[in-house]
């Protein structure tokens, strides 16, 4: 379990959570590389605004993320789908060449 000192947008607390502290250090980070990003875009906001355009960046980033995802998921199944056609059509061929030299001994 982790525990650390936020010190973001004005605002200062202490979280815990069952991630390690490390971790929380990262995601942290993260977040604090995207707000820095918004903040240097020149626009006169305030740490509220700040937040929310970072929350709403992450919620994009993680929409997309769970699309690929999605399709790679699907790309799978289907692949796999194939995959069985395909075997069991080999399968069939060697059953057939079986018949075959089989009745021609």
């Amino acid at each position: 379990m982790g525990k650390i000192q936020i010190n973001l947008l004005g605002s200062s607390f202490t979280i815990q959570a069952k991630e390690d502290e490390d971790y929380l250090k990262k995601l942290v980070e993260y977040y604090r590389e995207i707000t820095r990003t918004i903040t240097s875009a020149g626009k006169n906001m305030d740490s509220l605004q700040v937040s929310i355009i970072a929350g709403i960046t992450l919620v994009d980033e993680l929409y997309k993320e769970k699309k690929r995802n999605a399709s790679c998921e699907k790309s799978i199944k289907e692949n796999t789908e194939d995959d069985l056609k395909a075997q069991e059509i080999a399968l069939n061929l060697l059953d057939r060449l079986d018949e075959a030299l089989i009745s021609d001994e």
